[in-house]
């Protein structure tokens, strides 16, 4: 037996704690930075940032890879666009009218969005419980948007936030839905390294029209380059390596039981720094939407 397996082991399930942990940061220091930073700035700049951190590290392999990247920059454009850029950017635009909580719960039914977009755009066959899965959701999903009440619902009442979120979580099911259909045979970092620097482009030119006519800048001091640093080195980059680490080391069924982690971390955090309060619809449909997470991806029974 050797002394030194569980070592790596012991480091993916840190990880894998920590990449939620990370995620659920994101809402909370997006609510609590909105403020001060306006949410394209806060998009574009974190993926400059990030962008500078790791372009040392994957410069060689753009380089070594050019012609792949050339032959799949349209595919890879359209990646980078419905995850780097739009995914994150409505997030950032979510925190404006609405809590950390909401965009916490609401980001947690990610699996459930690409279940249903591989179903409706793939063919992908779907099991009954992924279908009870997938509704349950839904429903926590509405219960948490209608925040309790179902007059917010028939009268189109809903926090403007919550439906961006929805629109984001959407962004990113094609994202991934995309990425099984158009594989780009890359490395994890050259890729990475290259939807990074694609998003921010994509960003840019809404980031100077929302900079020249609408929120203008912001200033830079503390308050603002501490938010920005936490948004590129934890969600975006780290965040990333622990969760591609975890599921080679552990498998991606084990992994995603940690994504349920995320709405927790956030309730918590948010709770501690932000002063927000749980309601009792923000447990009935955490609940839910955790019921159905855990049956949308549950895998199918091995058959001899």
């Amino acid at each position: 037996m050797s002394f030194h397996s569980p070592k790596p082991l012991w480091l993916a399930y840190v990880g894998l704690v920590l990449t939620p942990l990370f995620w659920a940061g994101n809402a909370v220091v997006a609510k609590g930075s909105i403020e001060s930073i306006p949410p394209l700035s806060m998009s574009f700049w974190r993926w400059v940032i990030a962008l500078a951190v790791i372009l040392p590290f994957g410069l060689p392999g753009i380089l070594r890879h050019r012609q792949v990247i050339r032959q799949y920059l349209g595919s890879m454009l359209a990646l980078a666009t419905f995850s780097v850029a739009a995914f994150n950017s409505l997030l950032y635009y979510a925190a404006i009218t609405t809590t950390a909580t909401n965009i916490a719960l609401i980001n947690a039914t990610i699996p459930i969005f690409v279940a249903l977009l591989a179903w409706l755009l793939l063919g992908d066959r779907t099991r009954p419980l992924q279908i009870l899965g997938i509704l349950l959701a839904v429903l926590g999903i509405l219960i948490v948007i209608a925040r309790g009440r179902l007059a917010v619902l028939t009268q189109l009442e809903a926090q403007p936030g919550d439906l961006i979120m929805v629109t984001a979580v959407f962004s990113w099911g094609l994202f991934s839905v995309l990425l099984r259909r158009q594989a780009v045979p890359l490395p994890a970092l050259t890729f990475l390294t290259t939807q990074i620097a694609l998003g921010a482009l994509v960003i840019l030119p809404f980031y100077l029209i929302e900079l020249m006519f609408f929120k203008g800048g912001f200033e830079v001091g503390r308050a603002t380059i501490m938010p920005l640093l936490y948004f590129a080195l934890f969600p975006g980059i780290l965040a990333y390596g622990f969760w591609n680490h975890g599921v080679h080391q552990v498998g991606p069924a084990r992994a995603a039981m940690f994504m349920y982690l995320t709405p927790v971390f956030a309730s918590i955090l948010a709770g501690f720094f932000l002063g927000e309060r749980l309601g009792i619809f923000h447990i009935v449909g955490g609940v839910l939407i955790l019921a159905g997470l855990f049956l949308a991806t549950r895998r199918a029974p091995a058959r001899h």
